[in-house]
């Protein structure tokens, strides 16, 4: 089980803690919504409860629920420029479908029932 982040993504997150002036790391989450039915949350991580896991990359902590790990476990999170543009992207193993729009996804169904 692993959540990673590239070096860019880890820059950004740590930037934003640093501007912000507190948290620990990013909180990563689901929620339902949309046309396939999941789309990432994404929040700054205060603290950690007693169902998180806490992962660690490039010296940035990513904290998320056990509910929520079952759809996100093998993601690789990616912070992109493009132009004047910018936007995090995520690599997820888990993903069977998305939406036309690439707002949601879905996952496999076995992954599913497993939360």
């Amino acid at each position: 089980m692993a959540i990673t982040l590239t070096v860019s993504a880890a820059g950004h997150i740590r930037s934003q803690l640093e501007k912000r002036g507190r948290g620990l790391g990013l909180r990563l989450g689901v929620k339902r919504v949309g046309c396939s039915g999941l789309a990432y949350t994404m929040d700054y991580a205060d603290k950690v409860e007693s169902a998180d896991t806490v992962f660690e990359s490039h010296d940035v902590k990513v904290v998320i629920g056990r509910e929520d790990l079952v759809y996100l476990d093998g993601m690789h999170v990616d912070f992109r420029k493009e132009g004047l543009s910018e936007s995090f992207k995520f690599d997820n193993p888990n993903v069977s479908a998305t939406c036309g729009c690439g707002e949601s996804f879905s996952v496999d169904k076995a992954a599913s029932t497993l939360a």
